[in-house]
């Protein structure tokens, strides 16, 4: 990856960019932009495993130094877990990979190749992934099992935003963390 072009000035809360530039150079930026936060979530995460290998407070130190909040910062990791550098997509977004994440392997790899074939966004390879649990042989429906917690309304107001963070529903945001709790690796979630 290189660096932003040379024209557009950055620093940490702006980019400058001077007041005549061609439409292609200013395209090339955003693009640049594009890739720039895209990687910047696979570099979290990887960030993130070499400290849960190192640093028994992984969790803590990343929160203080990225400011970003702690479900966020566990998805990036979560998803760095699943998918070493080799496994990885480049033409798709650590959002597709979170979509797979919970699947087996092989599985994650024939969904991520057809997402990455067909030019999928998230929520086109979300939508076929729904229809695709929906189908079993001969017609039959998996049997769903329905859940009911109490919970007081902050709690879930602020279980609610953790989902939004994440770009997902409340029920699949919450099938989600449960799983990475009962994920293989057998560790206990911190």
């Amino acid at each position: 990856m290189r660096p932003l072009d040379r024209k557009a000035t950055t620093t940490r809360t702006s980019l400058s960019l001077p007041p005549a530039m061609p439409i292609d150079e200013w395209r090339s930026i955003g693009e640049q932009i594009h890739a720039l936060s895209d990687a910047s979530t696979w570099w979290l995460g990887d960030w993130l495993v070499y400290g849960q290998n190192r640093y028994p407070d992984r969790y803590k130190r990343a929160i203080e130094k990225t400011g970003l909040d702690h479900q966020t910062l566990r998805n990036y990791a979560w998803v760095a877990r699943k998918f070493p550098p080799e496994r990885r997509h480049g033409g798709l977004s650590m959002q597709h990979h979170l979509e797979v994440a919970a699947l087996p392997e092989q599985e994650q790899d024939a969904w991520l190749e057809r997402a990455e074939r067909f030019g999928w966004s998230k929520a086109t390879l979300r939508q076929y992934l729904r229809a695709s649990r929906g189908a079993l042989p001969d017609g039959e429906r998996r049997e769903e099992t329905v859940v009911v917690i109490k919970i007081d309304s902050d709690r879930r107001r602020l279980w609610q935003q953790q989902a939004a963070r994440a770009g997902r529903q409340l029920d699949e945001w919450m099938q989600a963390v449960l799983d990475e709790a009962c994920s293989a690796d057998g560790a206990i979630p911190a």
